[in-house]
């Protein structure tokens, strides 16, 4: 039996990879990476600059763990859907084995190189913890609402123990003759590394995993929240490449002793789960609003006030550290997320597809279910929103969740000197305490670009007309 196993970018590792331990078990193997021009041609490579130096970073510790088993990551150039019936039939393979993914253009992939094929197929699970769509209510339908669906989910999975890696995978077969490529630089495709991002690999991976269990999962229920703390687990860029699988972050944390952190957490784990089923079998959302009634909602362009949001200078703190902390680290603390998202979809009543795609664009855990999700929930539109009429206040937010003002002035250096007090609302000090402080409104830090209260209601009046609430 000889497989060619189709590494897809969700499945770098070889811990917990079911493709490659079920090829390990039947004889010669393959490993596969196509470089599809969808994300390595240079223009498309730096419409997610970050995201290619992670991928690109974890895919050179795939290789060199590879080696080290005994065989090597073979790099081929081009589109998915040509290249692999064309190698699975030079290479005379019998299979070709793949981890499943949930977004619909990922579905149509596969949907024609099954077609395209002329050996099997198997698309194998790994992505979420049970297979998405597979939940189903006491009616038979989709779950619209988490709570109810992460009860389902604790009830029907099995707490399955993560397999091993290999110990020793054979070498490519002697008739294989396989290309001379090797992975692009960065520099090659147009993009600058960036110091500030995490590291990528499934070794940096696991240490992720360790730091945060052992150091930092005390606390996790409270400390979360708290934007100027390193409280979260910061493994979503790790499940989004699939350096680690959720099998193990999920049992290595049901291994603990029950309590509440580690039980928020799960329940974190578990949304993410409900974000990728909701998508798999709604996949219309990547295009459509979960609530209908959002369809006509009159949602503004202003290139204007996007731009002042996009750069982090709306003079609202919060929100321009949110904006600036995903530009330089590809990053955003959650609870900077759902403010950031807030005023952009309510203060500014931008449509939330704009900001769902320049987080896209950015994000270094950008994943199109979650990211999905997490917009559409900030909106008022989604499965199991927050209320519509739920308007994120951005000064209260930031003197609750970063009280002392650390997380703005690690990213808003400019208003580094203000006291706590005026940190979350500049305009509220006097001329000698900005003055003390070196800020100039609308010179050295922006004016805030809308009034909190003004538009605030702005944006309720429109939603009760064209809501029909």
């Amino acid at each position: 039996m000889r497989s060619l196993v189709w590494f897809r970018g969700k499945d770098l590792r070889l811990s917990d990879h079911e493709p490659l331990l079920e090829a390990a078990r039947g004889g010669e193997l393959i490993p596969l990476f196509v470089l599809d021009p969808f994300f390595f041609l240079p223009r498309r490579a730096r419409e997610l600059p970050h995201r290619m130096q992670f991928l690109l970073e974890s895919l050179a510790s795939l290789q060199k763990n590879l080696e080290q088993k005994g065989t090597r990551l073979v790099l081929v150039p081009g589109k998915s859907i040509e290249v692999v019936p064309r190698l699975a039939h030079e290479w005379r393979v019998d299979r070709v084995l793949a981890q499943r993914w949930v977004e619909p253009f990922a579905r149509e992939r596969d949907r024609r190189v099954t077609e395209a094929l002329h050996v099997p197929f198997e698309l194998f699970e790994g992505e979420t913890l049970l297979p998405p769509g597979s939940l189903r209510s006491g009616a038979g339908t989709p779950y619209a609402v988490y709570t109810p669906f992460a009860k389902a989910h604790r009830a029907e999975y099995a707490n399955l123990k993560p397999a091993n890696a290999p110990r020793k995978l054979p070498p490519l077969p002697v008739d294989v003759v396989v290309p001379d490529v090797t992975l692009p630089a960065l520099d090659e495709l147009g993009i600058a590394h960036n110091p500030r991002l995490l590291p990528g690999g499934e070794k940096r991976a696991r240490q992720r995993l360790d730091d945060f269990l052992g150091a930092r999962l005390g606390g996790y229920e409270q400390g979360r929240d708290r934007m100027d703390q390193e409280a979260t687990s910061r493994l979503s860029a790790d499940l989004k490449f699939g350096t680690l699988s959720i099998r193990s972050v999920w049992h290595r944390a049901s291994e603990l002793a029950a309590g509440t952190d580690r039980d928020k957490f799960m329940s974190e784990l578990l949304w993410r789960e409900f974000s990728h089923s909701t998508l798999w079998d709604r996949p219309e959302l990547l295009s459509q609003p979960f609530r209908a009634q959002f369809s006509e909602f009159p949602w503004r362009s202003n290139p204007e006030f996007f731009a002042a949001w996009q750069s982090g200078n709306t003079g609202y703190p919060v929100v321009d550290a949110a904006a600036r902390q995903l530009l330089s680290e590809g990053y955003v603390h959650n609870r900077a997320r759902m403010i950031a998202a807030s005023f952009l979809t309510k203060h500014l009543l931008i449509h939330y597809r704009e900001g769902e795609a320049h987080y896209m664009k950015y994000l270094l855990d950008g994943d199109w279910a979650q990211n999905n999700m997490g917009w559409q929930w900030s909106a008022g539109c989604g499965a199991d929103a927050q209320p519509y009429f739920r308007v994120f206040n951005p000064m209260t937010q930031g003197e609750k969740f970063d009280p002392e003002g650390n997380y703005v002035r690690r990213y808003v250096p400019e208003l580094a000197r203000l006291p706590a007090k005026f940190i979350h609302a500049p305009w509220e000090a006097s001329q000698a305490v900005l003055d003390q402080a070196g800020v100039t409104l609308g010179r050295t830090y922006p004016r805030p670009i809308v009034d909190h209260a003004a538009a605030r209601q702005k944006f309720l009046a429109e939603a009760a007309r064209y809501l029909e609430i």
